[in-house]
């Protein structure tokens, strides 16, 4: 949603990015819902991140307001890229799913900070940094990984919509446009996520995160002009 807002739409990083995060909310309910229909609803490890992610989103809201533009815009593609690539170095195993202990949730609260703290940052989902962590540090499946940071992005994506808007950094009727594309799409998404392997999901996933920071670094170095 953030370099096609920086595109299309031709708004600036900081509000693009807080636009993207108030369309998320709607769009995580929704892919919940498809994931339940398809038998993946890991609730309990879920609610652990959102809580983390639902404190770090306000974090992260509040450094969108006070770091400089062209921090965010490096700091974004760099981001963007080294989670890409780990993803694309995750070995798939759909059989593992986690298990509750004490460290495991003390884990879980940990990834659900930074997650909460990219998505409102950044305006991004938190997936692209809860998936890769939970697949690599906790050896769970995609499948698995993706149904938990669905659940938890809503509250966190609530979070920091709610100090987006209170300190005027996006407007409400630009998320609810974003919204609505997302609601007809992402339970589309979530079909293509059951329909093919865990290897090729994660390529994909990776090429696609790879290509967007390549076309941002493209236009970043662009708008710095010669100097």
């Amino acid at each position: 949603m953030v370099p096609l807002l920086l595109w299309w739409a031709r708004i600036d990083q900081r509000r693009a990015q807080a636009t993207s995060l108030l369309a998320i909310a709607p769009a995580a309910f929704i892919g919940t819902a498809s994931y339940a229909i398809g038998g993946v609803f890991p609730v309990f490890p879920a609610l652990i991140v959102a809580l983390g992610a639902t404190a770090g989103a306000q974090w992260g809201a509040f450094l969108l307001r006070r770091l400089s533009l062209p921090w965010l815009r490096w700091s974004f593609i760099a981001f963007v890229a080294a989670m890409s690539v780990a993803v694309m170095l995750t070995i798939p195993n759909r059989d593992v799913h986690i298990e509750l202990s004490l460290l495991v949730a003390m884990g879980l609260l940990i990834v659900g900070v930074v997650m909460g703290v990219s998505a409102g940052l950044f305006g991004i989902g938190g997936g692209i940094i809860a998936i890769p962590a939970l697949m690599v540090l906790f050896g769970v499946g995609d499948w698995e990984a993706k149904g938990i940071s669905l659940i938890a992005m809503a509250p966190a994506a609530l979070s920091g919509s709610v100090s987006h808007l209170r300190h005027h950094s996006a407007q409400l009727r630009d998320g609810l446009w974003v919204a609505a594309g997302a609601l007809v799409s992402t339970p589309m998404g979530s079909v293509g996520a059951f329909a093919i392997s865990e290897s090729a999901a994660n390529l994909i996933f990776g090429g696609f995160g790879l290509a967007i920071a390549g076309l941002l670094a493209i236009r970043a170095v662009a708008q710095q002009g010669p100097r």
